[in-house]
């Protein structure tokens, strides 16, 4: 594997995975490569077979500049692929192309890795006990801390609780968990995003953020004592817990520089409204920078060959921008 290396000695390389072959992510990773300024692509490394990625870009009619592009696998991908559904042997090639990419990561070959999107029902299909590439890629990098947040326009939506059913987010939401979700969002921001004092907002998860106790009581014993000791770190201002039907006007308005999120849907329902199919996965807490599109494999359009790759494109731009503050 060559290696990059800047003054600081840290890779300048940028890892994309494989992601799922029988859905859009390699499609929408190499027609975002195709829209990508040609200065960046002598530091992207395509976790994947070179053969695979060609015989893809001449369906896709794609004229991509290979010889700039690097190539690391060990693995031969099907060029003939019965795309739409969930396959072992694929699901296979796409968890040993995150292996990989994290190896070389925590190797210092690569400083960031962008993931296209894996299916987590294949997932299981397949063998793995993995709920997805977040609770993955922390596996694999001895990760303890970690978060997931969302980037789309003036938003960056931080979930406490992630794919976890309605009915078990309130028993999931500890002030521990809060003040985690707090603590890494602010260091991120810094380090990542170059944000000297970040402004973070807390929603809460009852309507009108509970009323004082009247429409529920999470917010005065979990979220508002979290917020509170979460605010002895002086290096932020954060609000909070506020009722997020209206927050997210001001946080719209860029009034914020984070909103931390109670649930899925609470922060992703906006974010992606607002990101208009652009919006990006960031990880926080993890020893190197992991952006990821935030669709999924979308199944139902791979076989046509006409995925929008404006996430896809986000993500290895955004990959790029925080992988370079993090060297500076």
């Amino acid at each position: 594997m060559p290696t990059s290396r800047s003054g600081n000695n840290r890779s300048r390389l940028i890892a994309v995975t494989l992601g799922d072959p029988a859905g859009v992510g390699p499609e929408v990773a190499l027609r975002a490569l195709a829209r990508l300024p040609k200065k960046n692509l002598k530091n992207i490394v395509l976790i994947g077979d070179e053969v695979f990625y060609a015989s893809l870009a001449r369906k896709l009619k794609l004229v991509l500049p290979f010889k700039h592009i690097r190539f690391y696998f060990d693995r031969k991908v099907p060029l003939n692929i019965q795309r739409g559904r969930s396959d072992n042997a694929l699901t296979k090639l796409a968890v040993r192309s995150i292996e990989t990419a994290v190896l070389l990561a925590m190797r210092g070959e690569v400083s960031a890795i962008v993931t296209p999107p894996i299916n987590k029902s294949g997932l299981k299909k397949a063998g793995f006990s993995i709920p997805g590439h977040t609770e993955y890629l922390a596996r694999l990098s001895n990760t303890k801390r970690f978060e997931m947040m969302l980037v789309g326009g003036r938003l960056r939506v931080v979930l406490v609780t992630r794919h976890t059913p309605i009915r078990q987010v309130p028993d999931q939401i500890t002030k521990k968990r809060i003040e985690d979700a707090i603590s890494l969002t602010i260091q991120e921001l810094k380090q990542s995003f170059g944000i000297k004092k970040p402004r973070l907002v807390v929603c809460g998860l009852n309507p009108h953020a509970g009323e004082e106790g009247t429409i529920g009581r999470e917010e005065m014993d979990v979220i508002g004592p979290a917020v509170e000791s979460a605010r002895k770190n002086k290096g932020a201002e954060i609000t909070g817990p506020l009722s997020p039907d209206a927050l997210f006007y001001d946080a719209h308005a860029g009034r914020y520089d984070a909103e931390i999120c109670m649930y899925h849907d609470q922060g992703l329902i906006p974010l992606k409204m607002i990101s208009r199919g652009k919006g990006v996965n960031v990880t926080l807490g993890l020893p190197f920078v992991r952006t990821s599109p935030d669709h999924g494999t979308a199944y139902d359009i791979a076989a046509g060959f006409n995925a929008d790759p404006g996430s896809m494109l986000e993500a290895i731009k955004l990959a790029i921008k925080l992988s370079s503050r993090r060297r500076g």
